[in-house]
C-alpha cells in the first residue's frame, strides 16, 4: 500500500464506436455509441473508469472537474465526491454532469483497490460469488431473423435464463415480434422494454397483450419522469408481470421519487449515471431499506464488482452494444458461463485495462 497517495494527473478521452447494425427502441434510434474513458493517477498506480455519454463529458472532466480534486488523498473518495458535486452546483447534478462524476468515481475506486492490491469485489465485500445476467437487445429495427438469432444465442450460448427485447416504436408489430421471441427462447423468461414510449392507458393495454406471450418484466412502460403514471401501470399490470425502471436515476432523490409512489416492483440503477460505485451502493442500501430488489442497467463489465456486493441484487443487463464495446476496448471483460459472470479476484481493481491501440481507432 502507498502511504497517503495524492491524486495527480486526470485524463479523459472520448471514443465513438459504430453499431454492428442499425438499432432502435420505442423512443430513439442510433448507429453509434460514445464512451468516455477516464484515467486517474496516484501513488504510481492508475485507476480506470468510464461512462456511456456525450463526448463533451471529456471536456467537462479535464476542463472543469479535474483541478477541483487533484491533490486530495486517493483513499478519501467521499471527500472527492463532495468536491465534485459542489463543483457542478450551478450546472446541475443530473444528466451530463452525473455521467462525468460517475466515470471519475469508478476510476477512483479502481485506483484505491489497485493501491491496496486487491480486487474491487474483495474491497466492497461480496454478498455472492456471481452476478446473474439477462440478454438484452432485440431492437425494434431488427427483422424477425435477427431478433430470433440474437435472443436464442443468449440462451443457447451464454446460458441466460431471461432475455429482453425493445417494444413501442411500432406497437402494432409488437405482438408478432413477441411471438417470434418466445418461440426462439423456449423456457427462458421474456422481458420487454418500452423506453417510456407509452401513455399509462396504452401501457396497460400493452401489458395485457404481452401477458399472452409469457412476459414477466415490463421496463419503463411510461417515461420515468411520470412516476404516478408508472405507478398506475404497475397497479393494473398482470399479477405475474413486474414493472421496472431506474436507469435514469442520477441522485438518490430520483429513486425516492419512484419509491414514494410505488412505481416499481424492481428498481434499476446504472453505475455510469448514478454517481459511480459510490452512488450505486447507496442506491442498493436504499433498495434494501425499501425491501426492493435492484437490477443493474448496462455496462456489465463495470457493474460486476458492485453487483456481487449489493445485498438485494437481482440481475445484470448483458446489453448487446456495451458487451461488444467492452470486449473491443478492454482487457479483462467478463465472459458468461451458465448465465452468470464472475469477478476475477486475482486482478486488482475491477480488472479492466484499456487496449490503447485498439481504442485509438475510435478516438474522437
Amino acid at each position: 500500500m502507498r502511504d497517503d497517495p495524492r491524486i495527480g494527473t486526470v485524463r479523459a478521452r472520448a471514443y465513438t464506436v459504430p453499431t454492428d447494425a442499425p438499432e432502435a427502441d420505442g423512443t430513439f434510434a442510433w448507429e453509434k455509441t460514445t464512451i468516455i474513458v477516464v484515467h486517474v493517477e496516484a501513488g504510481g498506480e492508475t485507476g480506470l473508469g468510464y461512462s456511456y455519454t456525450d463526448a463533451s463529458a471529456a471536456h467537462l472532466i479535464e476542463g472543469t472537474l479535474a483541478s477541483r480534486f487533484t491533490g486530495l488523498s486517493a483513499f478519501d473518495i467521499p471527500r472527492a465526491n463532495a468536491v465534485l458535486c459542489g463543483a457542478v452546483r450551478n450546472l446541475g447534478r443530473s444528466g451530463l454532469t452525473a455521467t462525468a462524476i460517475s466515470a471519475l468515481d469508478t476510476a477512483l475506486w479502481d485506483l484505491k483497490a489497485r493501491l491496496l492490491d486487491v480486487s474491487l469485489a474483495s474491497l466492497f465485500g461480496q454478498a455472492r460469488e456471481h452476478a446473474e445476467i439477462y440478454g438484452s437487445g432485440g431492437f425494434t429495427s431488427y427483422d424477425d431473423r435477427h431478433l430470433r438469432e440474437q435472443l436464442a444465442g443468449w440462451v443457447e450460448r451464454d446460458g441466460c435464463r431471461a432475455v429482453k427485447m425493445k417494444v413501442g416504436s411500432a406497437p402494432e408489430r409488437d405482438p408478432a415480434r413477441m411471438a417470434v421471441a418466445k418461440a426462439a427462447i423456449g423456457d427462458a423468461r421474456l422481458f420487454i422494454d418500452a423506453n417510456g414510449a407509452f401513455t399509462p392507458k396504452r401501457a396497460i393495454g400493452a401489458a395485457l397483450v404481452a401477458e399472452r406471450f409469457g412476459v414477466t418484466w415490463f421496463e419503463e412502460p411510461v417515461s420515468s419522469d411520470d412516476p404516478a403514471g408508472m405507478a398506475s401501470v404497475r397497479a393494473s399490470a398482470p399479477a405475474g408481470m413486474e414493472v421496472a425502471a431506474g436507469e435514469y436515476i442520477y441522485t438518490l432523490d430520483d429513486l425516492r421519487g419512484l419509491l414514494d409512489v410505488g412505481a416499481v416492483d424492481v428498481a434499476q440503477a446504472d453505475v455510469t449515471r448514478c454517481g459511480g460505485y459510490s452512488g450505486f451502493l447507496k442506491v442498493a442500501a436504499l433498495c434494501e431499506a425499501a425491501h426492493l430488489d435492484l437490477s443493474g442497467h448496462c455496462a456489465p463489465a463495470l457493474h460486476l464488482p458492485a453487483a456481487v456486493a449489493a445485498p438485494r441484487f437481482r440481475h445484470l443487463e448483458w446489453f448487446h452494444d456495451h458487451v461488444r464495446i467492452e470486449r473491443m476496448l478492454f482487457d479483462g471483460a467478463p465472459v458468461p458461463r451458465d448465465g452468470v459472470i464472475t469477478p476475477d479476484l486475482t486482478r486488482p481493481g475491477h480488472g479492466l485495462t484499456l487496449k490503447i491501440r485498439d481504442a485509438d481507432a475510435y478516438a474522437v
